[in-house]
């Protein structure tokens, strides 16, 4: 059985930190291309990164480059955002997805990616 499981979330001051993980199983993590997506409430859904499966090329939607890092550990099947300087509208629930091929769209579909996982809330508020 595929999983994904997000966690790290939560509420945040404006300009604070946080780290997402995404745990990965039932399928070859280091093979496919993993990406972060987020859903602000009542919005679509909005591509934040992805990095491919090989040589980890990274990829950043513009609103996050230069404050958002993502990465991989394929020994731990896991992947992680790093988000500083957090802004009130990076607040989201964000999900981890894996797909065969890139997919960059500013704002996919479900059906373009593989694998999901359940979302973890980030709330950066004062």
């Amino acid at each position: 059985e595929v999983q994904l499981v997000e966690s790290g979330g939560g509420l945040v001051q404006p300009g604070g930190s946080l780290r997402l993980s995404c745990a990965a199983s039932g399928f070859t993590f280091s093979t496919y291309v993993m990406s972060w997506v987020r859903q602000a409430p009542g919005k679509e859904l909005e591509w934040v990164s992805t990095i491919s499966g090989g040589r980890g090329s990274r990829f950043y939607a513009d609103s996050v480059k230069g404050r958002f890092t993502i990465s991989r550990d394929n020994a731990k099947n896991t992947l992680y955002l790093q988000m500083n300087s957090l802004e009130p509208e990076d607040t989201a629930v964000y999900y981890c997805a894996g797909s065969r091929i890139v997919v960059i769209t500013t704002h996919p579909r479900r059906d373009e990616y593989d694998y999901w996982g359940q979302g973890t809330q980030v709330t950066v508020s004062s």
